[in-house]
């Protein structure tokens, strides 16, 4: 029985990864690593130590006696998987079914001997072979190697599929025996569902902004050029097709011809008209040409919030503001031609200020 009761190897073609002639160039193995299936693996130190810092400093190490041979154990890990990781070290390569087969351990092999080019491969590798039995395993592994990627693929695969993930041995393990990673993957699907509510708020808000920069685009358009039924007083209706915004211009048209007639608005009783008022206002606030400007009451609005001491309320000031934003978006959407046609059009506008109903 010899000495340890390891087994040493002999240097097989294909051990470091090199061809059969350069492999016989190899000078004598000088270390030796132990696997936990009780076999040696021989390497040599220059090799290693230049392709790992880790396992530099771990040659470096003062031996008890000269006389003793240089052994690194690795231990933990399947043997086949310890060469696969020591042919890498040799010659940078590793194959698609060594990947496959022992990518877990060679994960964890590259995280402690500081091996980034291994553990990027590997990482990736096991980010597209994920499934719901193993993500458990994956997640941890993920958490133990300083795997920011695989670690957060590996929980939003978990909480997209939580009600599938809950029922594999991995998440009863994990809850047995781990309970602050359980507690970090509730959190992150807390925050998670946070994040989706608050997107799907801010989609809304940006769609109401982009709406009412929409009505403020349609409301020049009716009081400059006229729509089908609606335009300025001095110009006669003519006979063209729908605009390209002509749902919007539509229903703005209905609200400026209830607006023109009603009883209500007098005394303030009129939800619709408010409503119109409150679009005039907005107009008002945005606009940049109020002494030329066709839109009704523009100018009015603009001398009234000017003379009123009270300055508009915190709220108000924020929708200017997202609408301004909105056009400024929805603007730069447009050709080039088109958006020097729509300045030259504003800077043409001048003096009407009344409509043809």
């Amino acid at each position: 029985m010899e000495e340890n009761q390891t087994t040493s190897l002999n240097i097989s073609d294909d051990l470091y990864g090199y061809s059969s002639a350069t492999a016989r160039e190899l000078p004598e193995p000088d270390v030796h690593i132990i696997t936990s299936a009780a076999l040696r693996v021989p390497a040599h130190s220059s090799i290693l130590a230049s392709a790992s810092p880790v396992l530099e400093n771990i040659i470096d190490r003062p031996r008890k006696h000269r006389s003793s041979e240089r052994v690194i154990p690795i231990l933990g890990v399947p043997y086949d998987a310890v060469v696969s990781f020591v042919r890498f070290l040799y010659s940078f390569r590793c194959s698609e079914e060594e990947r496959e087969k022992y990518g877990i351990h060679l994960l964890a092999l590259s995280h402690v001997y500081s091996v980034p080019q291994l553990k990027q491969s590997c990482t990736k590798v096991l980010g597209d072979r994920l499934t719901m039995e193993n993500v458990v395993d994956v997640l941890q592994l993920a958490r133990m190697c300083d795997a920011p990627n695989l670690y957060l693929k590996c929980m939003k695969l978990v909480a997209n599929n939580f009600k599938a993930v809950e029922k594999t041995e991995g998440w009863k393990f994990l809850q047995d025996h781990d309970p602050w990673l359980e507690l970090e993957i509730l959190h992150f699907m807390d925050e998670a569902e946070s994040r989706r509510k608050r997107s799907r708020r801010l989609r809304e808000e940006q769609s109401l902004y982009l709406q009412l920069s929409e009505a403020m685009e349609c409301l020049e358009h009716i009081c400059t050029e006229g729509c089908t039924s609606v335009g300025p007083y001095d110009m006669e209706p003519t006979e063209k097709g729908p605009c390209s915004k002509f749902s919007t211009c539509q229903g703005l048209q209905l609200l400026i011809k209830h607006f023109a007639t009603c009883k209500k608005r007098v005394n303030g009783g009129c939800l619709r008209c408010k409503r119109m008022w409150q679009l005039l206002r907005l107009h008002s606030s945005i606009c940049e040409h109020h002494d030329c400007c066709r839109v009704p009451l523009c100018r009015q609005f603009k001398l009234r919030m000017q003379q009123d001491n009270k300055k508009d309320d915190a709220r108000w000031r924020l929708l200017v503001r997202k609408v301004v934003s909105a056009k400024a978006i929805s603007s730069l959407s447009l050709p080039k031609r088109k958006r020097e046609e729509l300045q030259e059009a504003n800077n043409n506008n001048h003096g009407i200020r009344s409509f043809r109903l």
